[in-house]
């Protein structure tokens, strides 16, 4: 599994800019996720940037007041003479595709250069340039809580989905009780996530749920820590060895987010399976052993399984046409 943060997509785009023409006048990100390279690439070489709605519909171009940029000749998006594309990365080319016959239709092919940062071994051919092969599967900080994958994700809650209560906060009483309800959030999966597995106490189940619906977080299950009290937690220490059972016990779960380091090197080391420390932003691997090796069978397993599945579930709905 390969992961790359923000701070690693900033040293790969300026480490890399030598791999990218010098003639170009005009950078446009493909929303969402290409916006974040594009603007990168626009600053190191001095360029206007725009998104491709802005480039297709040719609107006037803005920059900030505090310095100027080498090309006066472009007030509008389709007046650049040299433009390019730019995505964060590249797998099957749907996303480049339909870029693609956007910039057609309107006429402006000739101008047009792609370019993306991440790049397969089998997709680095649809794109002029690119700055780095990363095989799948491939995550990044941007986009993590925004992929379908999410549904075999475990995700801790404090320090992922919102902020960690503070001491005072985490009374195990009345302060507690407010934390649980007024939460900020911190960050948000787009999609229905598989598992939430909590230190949390039991006790506070009804309290979890209400925030996670009035939040808009769905999910297929929730697991939380049934002590009686956050001392005997405490005594217990037993947040990031629950966490690892649970982790270890779902075949389909193939990524753990967990916000604590010490937390995460635990749950991976325990379970055998990769972890994301969400506060460093690294992939925690276990040590090559039982329980990893074990864990690579059971994934290929489940793979195969919903393959058949969906290859029998099409041949049905053929057969009742």
């Amino acid at each position: 599994m390969n992961y790359k943060s923000f701070s690693d997509l900033s040293s790969d785009v300026g480490r890399s800019l030598h791999k990218l023409p010098s003639g170009f006048d005009l950078v446009v990100g493909i929303p969402r996720s290409g916006m974040i390279p594009a603007y990168m690439i626009g600053l190191h070489r001095n360029l206007p940037v725009c998104d491709l709605q802005a480039l297709i519909e040719n609107r006037a171009l803005a920059s900030g007041s505090t310095r100027k940029m080498g090309v006066e000749h472009i007030k509008h998006a389709q007046d650049a003479r040299s433009i390019l594309v730019v995505d964060d990365s590249i797998a099957t080319g749907k996303s480049l595709e339909s870029a693609r016959k956007m910039i057609e239709s309107a006429g402006l092919s000739e101008k047009v250069q792609y370019a993306v940062v991440y790049a397969t071994a089998e997709s680095a051919g649809l794109v002029d340039y690119h700055v780095e092969i990363i095989s799948i599967p491939r995550f990044f900080q941007w986009n993590v809580m925004h992929r379908r994958e999410v549904s075999r994700f475990c995700f801790d809650i404090d320090g992922v989905l919102c902020v960690d209560p503070t001491s005072a906060e985490n009374d195990d009483g009345v302060a507690y009780n407010g934390f649980l309800a007024a939460a900020r959030p911190h960050c948000l999966p787009s999609y229905e996530v598989g598992y939430l597995v909590t230190s949390r106490l039991e006790k506070y189940r009804e309290q979890t749920e209400a925030w996670l619906a009035a939040h808009g977080i769905r999910y297929k299950h929730l697991y939380m820590l049934n002590l009686e009290s956050a001392e005997e937690r405490r005594k217990a220490g037993a947040h990031g060895k629950f966490k690892a059972e649970v982790y270890r016990s779902l075949d389909d779960a193939i990524l753990f987010i967990e916000s604590e380091s010490s937390q995460a090197i635990e749950i991976a080391r325990e379970s055998g399976k990769p972890v994301l420390d969400f506060g460093s932003q690294v992939i925690v691997r276990p040590g090559f052993g039982v329980r990893s090796t074990e864990w690579a069978i059971k994934d290929k397993i489940f793979r195969i399984k919903r393959k058949v599945k969906a290859r029998l579930a099409f041949i049905s709905s053929n057969e009742n046409r």
